[in-house]
């Protein structure tokens, strides 16, 4: 898979990329991440890519300019699957999207800045608008990162198990169960017996029950769907 970032702040985007399982996805050749700065695009003399609402109101506005020759160029090297905007009013990240995303090839993915950008590209551009949750960030850097780390994460050979992340929260619709390791007792405090029984089916059975108890507790709505 390859992903192309479009950010005015491409710093920001260094760290998370370049540390754990995101790198080793990268050194092993399971996914290109490559990160491009609008500014490099800008044809003003000062690299500025904001300017004021048509209309009046607080806030500066993304320009179309610099956004769309970063994209006309990058659309003349390849063909995108998925041209994404990371936007607080956009569709809410959800694991089954993470899911459908990760067999993609190709991904292109703005981050959006100060008040946003001009709806223009939206309208011209993006094929999908994205939010990872109800509340807004300075910037689309950071829901871009976990939109990525989502992503990735499941392009098999990514994980060294495979399998782990078929049993993460989300996705066969519930939470995750409680998990233990070393030591058996800390200060009176026992994992429970069913896991150091050796019995897989009992444990299987135990682990779902865990699952619907958490979820129930802690996402009721997820039952409900």
């Amino acid at each position: 898979m390859r992903i192309d970032i479009l950010t005015v702040l491409p710093k920001l985007l260094e760290s998370p990329f370049n540390d754990s399982i995101m790198k080793r996805a990268q050194e092993n050749g399971h996914a290109e991440i490559h990160i491009h700065n609008i500014r490099d695009y800008s044809t003003h003399r000062q690299k500025s890519v904001d300017d004021y609402q048509y209309g009046g109101g607080a806030g500066m506005v993304m320009t179309i300019q610099p956004i769309a020759d970063c994209i006309n160029k990058l659309q003349t090297e390849r063909i995108y699957d998925e041209l994404i905007y990371m936007t607080p009013d956009g569709e809410l990240l959800e694991q089954s999207h993470c899911n459908a995303l990760s067999l993609k090839k190709n991904i292109l993915i703005l981050c959006g800045h100060y008040k946003g950008v001009d709806q223009r590209i939206r309208d011209l551009f993006i094929t999908k608008e994205i939010s990872i949750g109800s509340y807004v960030l300075s910037g689309g850097e950071l829901g871009a990162a976990v939109l990525v780390d989502a992503l990735v994460r499941l392009i098999p050979g990514v994980l060294n198990d495979e399998t782990s992340a078929l049993t993460d929260s989300f996705q066969d619709g519930l939470l995750a169960p409680p998990v233990y390791t070393r030591p058996e007792d800390y200060e009176g405090h026992k994992v429970p017996e069913i896991l150091m029984s050796g019995h897989n089916a009992k444990i299987d059975e135990w682990r779902n029950e865990q699952s619907i108890l958490r979820t129930k507790k802690r996402r009721p709505d997820l039952l409900d769907e």
